[in-house]
């Protein structure tokens, strides 16, 4: 069966809301709303067949674009290539050139909408920002909490508190601060053991490589309303990854790192071809920084992680 290839566009207004669009009822996967797209043809560049489905469905053309994900999915009757791009700027006034109903939605609002199945790691980065702050260890709770404000007044939306050498009630206290900081700021990850998932209902869990082997055959730990991350090594947890259902990975180290000075790096090449068969959302880790997001996007990434890259300088 031959997989069809297919452009679609998260278009976000001047506002942060994006543009979906319902598919016609006698179409695949008819009713269901999906990112405006269409086939590419054989021998046509995938940003060229982009803007010309923009312009034939919604009448606009795309003016700031760059990409954002590619999934490869198999339905029973048919295999698709889906290459999402992100258009933040376009001319023209969008509306249903071919009839479709059309909704401008806030981020959250996507999840109270029915996607084809293809359509889900989607959802997922177009609600997920280019930067994930993690936490660097070694430093004291005030230390921490002076930090995160700083990073959240700088507009991080996702920030993992990661504290290793911390005892375990200390780390359940600094996450009730942490996460009253983040509310309605930033989405908060924690890493624990996955018995304090009740206690903090707002935050979402990333999980270890080591948790992830473990609880990965036995799906996802609470409802899709709610992030679920993991940290992956090799291909092999990627595969875990997709297979436990997760929202989004690290895929680390890509470069040499002070934090892990032991582990083999990864390289950009080896890192890109991994991602080429990973239909999720990943941030890179591990020696990379802002400079390297643009990088980051070219190899089919989400954005980069960092530690102190990202960590506010006036706090360490």
């Amino acid at each position: 069966m031959k997989r069809v290839h297919v452009a679609a566009a998260v278009i976000r207004g001047v506002d942060g809301r994006i543009l979906i669009a319902r598919r016609p009822d006698d179409k695949h996967q008819g009713g269901l709303w999906e990112f405006p797209g269409g086939k590419v043809e054989d021998g046509e560049a995938v940003r060229v067949a982009l803007d010309r489905e923009l312009q034939e469905e919604l009448g606009i053309r795309p003016q700031t674009a760059r990409p954002l994900i590619q999934i490869r999915h198999d339905y029973p009757d048919k295999q698709v290539l889906l290459d999402v791009w992100e258009v933040s700027a376009f001319s023209g006034e969008p509306h249903g050139a071919e009839g479709q109903p059309l909704a401008w939605v806030s981020e959250r609002q996507l999840l109270e909408y029915e996607f084809p199945a293809a359509n889900k790691p989607i959802v997922a980065a177009a609600r997920l920002p280019k930067r994930y702050l993690i936490t660097p260890d070694g430093l004291e709770p005030s230390e921490l909490l002076a930090g995160i404000r700083s990073a959240l007044a700088q507009g991080v939306r996702l920030i993992q508190l990661r504290a290793p050498n911390m005892f375990d009630p200390q780390y359940r206290d600094l996450a009730v601060d942490v996460q009253g900081l983040c509310a309605g700021k930033a989405q908060l990850m924690l890493k624990g053991p996955l018995e304090w998932l009740g206690d903090f209902p707002a935050a979402g869990w990333h999980l270890t490589a080591e948790q992830l082997r473990k609880y990965a055959a036995g799906g996802r730990p609470f409802p899709d309303d709610r992030w679920l991350a993991a940290s992956c090594h090799n291909a092999d947890e990627l595969a875990l990854a997709a297979q436990m259902g997760v929202d989004f990975v690290t895929l680390s180290p890509v470069q040499a790192t002070a934090t892990h000075p032991e582990a083999q790096p990864l390289g950009w090449d080896a890192a890109s071809e991994m991602l080429t068969h990973c239909n999720l959302p990943a941030y890179l880790l591990g020696g990379v920084g802002p400079a390297d997001i643009e990088r980051a996007w070219q190899v089919g990434a989400q954005g980069v992680a960092g530690i102190r890259a990202f960590w506010p300088a006036s706090t360490l």
